[in-house]
């Protein structure tokens, strides 16, 4: 069996948000082939990271009643999943922003959290892992997270996979995230702190695959890392046939080769490569 990293890893071989959706037609294409496309990054300032924690001047009832408010409206957009309703019900994202925005964490908007990085929109959180899912009756299997960012979206997929494996770029970030996550104490996410371009392959082969960055293609090494019958969910920026800009691709591996299929527009940080 193979080993798998302690909570938090770092990659061994490492080197020196998010968006807002409107709903759009869909189509699908066969992918022969996939090329890998990634933007090299830059160093960013590194400010100290400090664990967010809830305000202790808003209740925990008041917490819990507007976050079951979000789902509520999740599910008025269109979020059917009731797995992935439940787990967006479950997660505190309070806990994930700083206390001075913990008041609009449960409103359909995006927030900073250091480092030029946000925390995705409650709808395109709950809509990519919905499309993630793709109607699964049960848990997915094994799961790899490009753009830990918060760490809030890991939290939620560790509610609705098997093993999560998440993927930040920022030490900043690894390290927040980690400090995020640690008092939930989620044995099965993984934090590995390195390039997500080139994914993880010791913990391949994936059921699913969801990132948090757009490039201009997806990188071969993550449809390499994809199962059979798995799913990669991620946003791609000017793909032919897609909106302006960036838009949601889903690409299913078959029996007999890639699949991709575009929905709507978004609007994410560019993917980059290498560490920071």
């Amino acid at each position: 069996m193979k080993q798998r990293p302690s909570f938090p890893a770092r990659l061994p071989d490492a080197s020196s948000e998010h968006g807002s959706s409107a709903r759009a037609d869909t189509r699908r294409h066969d992918l022969p082939q996939m090329q890998a496309v990634a933007k090299p990054g830059t160093p960013a300032n590194k400010p100290s990271a400090r664990p967010m924690v809830a305000s202790a001047e808003v209740s925990v009832q008041d917490f819990r009643a507007v976050r079951r408010d979000m789902v509520n409206r999740l599910a008025r957009a269109g979020i059917a999943d009731a797995t992935v309703l439940a787990a967006m019900d479950d997660i505190e994202r309070h806990r994930f922003v700083d206390s001075a925005l913990q008041g609009q964490a449960y409103k359909e908007t995006s927030l900073p959290i250091g480092l030029g990085q946000t925390i995705s929109k409650p709808g395109v959180v709950a809509r990519m892992i919905e499309l993630l899912r793709n109607g699964a009756t049960g848990k997915l299997g094994r799961v790899l997270e490009v753009g830990t960012g918060c760490g809030y979206q890991a939290a939620v997929l560790s509610l609705v996979a098997s093993e999560v494996y998440s993927l930040e770029r920022l030490r900043g970030l690894h390290d927040r995230a980690r400090e995020n996550l640690r008092t939930l104490r989620l044995p099965n996410v993984h934090l590995m702190f390195g390039d997500g371009v080139a994914g993880y392959p010791k913990g391949a082969p994936y059921a699913g695959i969801i990132a948090a960055a757009g490039g201009s293609a997806v990188p071969a090494a993550w449809t390499d890392q994809l199962a059979v019958g798995g799913r990669l969910v991620a946003p791609v920026a000017g793909h032919p046939g897609g909106p302006p800009g960036q838009a949601l691709i889903v690409i299913d591996r078959t029996p007999r080769g890639l699949q991709q299929t575009i929905f709507e527009a978004v609007h994410f940080v560019p993917l980059k490569s290498g560490v920071a």
